[in-house]
């Protein structure tokens, strides 16, 4: 997706106000399909389509993903519909999948009928798939052979399916029911004998994913093993797609979008900051507020309720900021590390004991850090050094609280099947905030009386 450039805003409009069909030709074929949409996103719906259609139906199918996912629906909604159903044929599986789940299903249902019988199968396939899933990142453009041929014969069939296949570095060797057997790499064939036999050539055992595999687990494997594309089976083991890298790497991006939000308390816009709807992202926004704001008002009605020690010894309120960064702060860290270490497979669930246990020598190591400095400002407000002992205390303890909050809580959301993200830092900070401040009254009075 790219965002609007103005540069040649003026001269296509002067393009079409003088109907130089030529110019515009020049500008959609020329340049990169991203270019021509990025120079053209700021025109409007239909002097887009006036721009699309002076080039060739399989140019049009290059450029279309390059609109933003909202400008293509709005696209699709004040297109012809006969012309629609062509450039959905034409349109890569992966990019037609995306664009088709953003739209009604009404307007789904009005448009297959326009594309061609073996297409709509795929399209149906793929819109069958769960979102999250190996299959709604798939595609079903791949290059096949069958493992009894030569290499010979294998490069002349490859010259007939690369204008459609999406990749063929990877080649998948299936036999009469689909069943994937192996792959060989474009490569190897290439510089095998013209005689070798494909099964001689290919590598058995094929690492793959199930279409319903979470599309997180389908990122990992391409990551782990640095394959550019990953084939995806059924429960029969037959081939019905591929996942390439430049699909994981859109999903990479929305992920990391996504979870950035959730850590910042905001549910994912799913969409770009300046087209999400000022409604939604109020929605998304606000109710993590309220949250927040109904967490914080316990720490404030803890706060009117505090003791004696705190009326008396008024240094003490000096300190509640410090007390409550602390802890909040090594709260925020450690939810951080434990958040991305399960998003990306560096820890696993079954790992919890070893978690916990490095975040409970950090947090000693952290709190002692801490504790120390705090001590000696202490000393400058504090009547005695024993009464400034109170802020050493509460602030190794805070920071304690804080690192054991911040590694449970997202090992607790993961347990009960909920993304750990969700665990944002902002909420971590508000627990330990509470309970942080229930904790200095304690010590204080302990000490203070």
């Amino acid at each position: 997706m790219v965002t609007a450039n103005p540069i040649l805003i003026p001269e296509l409009k002067l393009m079409f106000s003088e109907g130089d069909t030529a110019g515009l030709r020049e500008v959609a074929e020329e340049l990169h399909p991203a270019t021509v949409a990025e120079f053209s996103e700021g025109l409007d719906d239909q002097e887009i389509w006036q721009l699309l259609h002076v080039a060739a139906i399989e140019r049009q199918a290059e450029i279309f993903p390059y609109y933003s996912m909202t400008r293509q629906v709005e696209l699709v909604k004040a297109a012809d519909r006969v012309h629609l159903g062509s450039l959905l044929e034409w349109m890569a599986a992966d990019n037609r999948d995306d664009l088709l789940r953003e739209l009604d299903p009404e307007l789904v249902d009005e448009i297959l009928p326009l594309v061609a019988k073996a297409q709509r199968h795929d399209i149906r396939m793929l819109l069958s798939c769960p979102e999250d899933s190996a299959g709604a990142l798939m595609t079903t453009e791949y290059a096949s052979l069958p493992a009894e041929i030569t290499a010979g014969e294998a490069v002349t069939r490859l010259r007939s399916q690369a204008p459609n296949s999406e990749s063929i570095y990877y080649i998948y060797v299936l036999d009469s029911d689909r069943t994937l057997l192996g792959f060989v790499s474009l490569r190897d064939l290439i510089m095998a004998r013209p005689t070798s036999l494909v099964s001689d050539l290919m590598q058995s055992d094929p690492i793959s994913v199930r279409v319903e595999e979470p599309s997180e687990q389908v990122v990992q494997k391409l990551a782990r093993f640095d394959f550019i594309a990953i084939p995806v089976v059924d429960d029969h083991n037959r081939l019905v797609g591929i996942v390439t890298h430049d699909d994981v790497l859109d999903a990479v991006r929305q992920d990391a979008t996504d979870d950035a939000q959730r850590i910042g308390a905001i549910a994912p816009l799913g969409e770009s900051y300046l087209e999400a709807a000022i409604v939604s992202m109020t929605w998304k926004r606000g109710v993590w507020l309220m949250i927040l704001f109904a967490t914080a008002a316990v720490t404030a009605m803890v706060l009117a309720r505090s003791p004696a020690a705190f009326q008396t010894h008024m240094w003490l309120v000096a300190f509640i900021p410090l007390i409550i960064a602390s802890g909040g702060n090594s709260g925020n860290q450690s939810a951080t590390l434990v958040i991305t270490a399960l998003s990306t497979g560096d820890c696993r669930l079954a790992d919890w004991p070893r978690i916990l246990k490095r975040e409970c020598v950090l947090g000693l190591l952290l709190g002692t850090l801490l504790a120390v400095p705090g001590y000696c400002l202490a000393l400058v407000y504090a009547p005695d050094p024993i009464a400034a002992i109170v802020i050493p205390l509460t602030i190794f303890g805070v920071v304690m609280l804080g690192t054991m909050v911040g590694s449970i809580l997202p090992l607790l959301f993961r347990s009960v099947g909920l993304d750990p993200a969700l665990m944002s830092n902002p909420f971590v900070s508000a627990i330990v905030d509470i309970v942080g401040i229930v904790l200095y009254m304690l010590v204080a009075i302990l000490f203070l009386g």
